[in-house]
């Protein structure tokens, strides 16, 4: 215990830190590849290909001629499957069963969801029929805005008109005191013309 401890003691702290965090990477993994081992295995963590494996009677075994799904590059060190055959089947048929289950299920709701489409459908016709009259009323009421706009316009034009009755009386006093002017113009010149050649 004293030796351990002078061990302990002279271990430097940083090679400490990366020694334990060597070891927790590699519980890591031996968890990883012990928790994905479900089913019958296709490809082992190692990248090798997984081989069928029989137990041959010369094998110390209490079991001889059991089968396994075994990586090719087996070695018992943890990362590596060696899966019974018998598990990884019942593992896949169980999987399998839960895949049926589901498919049971939804294949179960297809009447239900061809109900509610049907219903969406006739849905969609009845909202597509308002779309078409609501389309209809905008462009009723951007011609009525128009001819509001066009309304308001010629109200403007006829507040004026008094202005322009006003003027035009105005002008017509001017008219007639021009005219009244010109006739004594007239007038004044024949007089003149008279006066002249007489």
């Amino acid at each position: 215990m004293i030796r351990v401890q002078v061990m302990w003691q002279q271990m430097d702290p940083a090679e400490e830190r990366r020694d334990t965090k060597r070891q927790k990477d590699y519980i890591n993994m031996l968890g990883y590849v012990a928790d994905s081992e479900y089913g019958i295995p296709t490809r082992c963590p190692c990248g090798g290909r997984i081989i069928h494996e029989v137990r041959r009677k010369e094998e110390y075994d209490t079991v001889p001629g059991k089968r396994f799904f075994t990586c090719k590059n087996y070695e018992a060190d943890g990362f590596h499957y060696r899966q019974p055959w018998v598990i990884g089947v019942q593992e896949e048929i169980e999987r399998l069963s839960k895949r049926v289950e589901e498919a049971e299920q939804v294949i179960n709701g297809m009447p239900k969801l061809n109900y509610q489409i049907e219903t969406l459908e006739a849905q969609v016709k009845i909202l597509t029929v308002q779309v078409d009259n609501l389309h209809v009323e905008v462009t009723d009421m951007e011609k009525l805005e128009c001819l509001s706009k066009r309304l308001q316009e010629a109200e403007e034009m006829l507040k004026g008109v008094p202005d322009l009755n006003k003027k035009i009386v105005s002008l017509e006093g001017q008219v007639e005191f021009l005219t009244g002017q010109v006739d004594n113009l007239t007038a004044n010149v024949e007089t003149l013309e008279k006066l002249c050649f007489d």
